[in-house]
């Protein structure tokens, strides 16, 4: 009963409030997600259970791609459909601009978080202060967009899909192209569609989910090696020590027992194997 779950949240919910209903629903001790998704948003979430919560941390660097619409003509304080909207205007830019415009983001660059955001300030996510009136601005982030397709203009809706870094706010990036259109824009509808290498099509919602949908922490890894140790070699991991007869360039690798049983991940450098992560 140890592995991930792969929910498809449906729009109202919030990305904890999918963690207490599954723990709640199957009884088990640790439950966690993999990444939130606002309460407007949908689609793909990862929720960790038990003993799989130890490898959370492995799917932050993760590439996640979205399909998103944004509505042009308008601002909004959350720089979401949910916020009080304002500067309504119907003087809108033409497709050619807008396309031209929304391909420019494509690369590296510096994201501004939205106000209304869970990122903290004094250990306070940003949306508590912001509820309060106050409005912290925290310093730009690095973020990369490396694909953007499908794009779908008619006005005052721009419909795309986008593939982008961790950290990555797909409500600034409606934010920013309405304040690069000069007409404004904020987020009206956001879907997860792909979170490393998990994809949406094999998601569940919450009520058709069963124990049988849970993946071992070993397959979640598809992209890492594997290594079977000898016995010696076992207890050496197992206690923390370096296995020096393993050798290798900085990577990461699943790691099995003389008996072939997952044992968790390994970092493989030329001083040899130690343990990263047990089961």
């Amino acid at each position: 009963m140890d592995g991930f779950l792969l929910i498809r949240k449906a729009k109202g919910i919030s990305s904890n409030g999918v963690v207490q209903e599954v723990k709640k629903r199957f009884n088990f001790k640790k439950v966690g997600h993999l990444g939130t998704l606002d309460p407007m948003a949908t689609g793909l979430l990862i929720v960790a259970v038990n003993k799989a919560t130890k490898f959370s941390s492995y799917f932050l660097n993760e590439i996640k791609a979205y399909s998103a619409e944004v509505t042009l003509g308008g601002t909004s304080d959350t720089d979401d459909a949910e916020g009080n909207i304002v500067n309504i205007t119907k003087d809108l830019p033409d497709s050619k601009k807008v396309t031209l415009s929304l391909n420019s983001f494509l690369g590296e660059s510096f994201q501004k978080a939205p106000f209304y955001s869970a990122l903290k300030h004094k250990g306070k996510p940003l949306y508590k202060y912001a509820r309060e009136g106050k409005l912290i601005e925290k310093p730009p982030r690095k973020i990369k967009i490396t694909d953007i397709s499908n794009i779908y203009y008619q006005e005052p809706l721009l419909e795309f899909d986008i593939t982008c870094s961790k950290g990555t706010y797909i409500r600034s990036i409606a934010r920013d192209i309405g304040n690069l259109l000069d007409c404004g824009g904020y987020l009206s509808k956001l879907k997860r569609t792909q979170q490393g290498c998990f994809k949406i099509k094999n998601s569940n919602l919450i009520k058709d989910l069963s124990v049988d949908h849970i993946i071992s922490i070993e397959s979640a890894f598809p992209q890492f090696n594997s290594i079977k140790l000898n016995e010696s070699e076992e207890r050496i991991y197992k206690n923390g020590g370096i296995v020096n007869s393993i050798k290798g360039n900085e990577e990461i690798s699943k790691i099995y027992s003389f008996s072939d049983k997952f044992m968790g991940l390994g970092e493989i450098n030329d001083s040899g194997l130690k343990l990263k992560q047990l089961v």
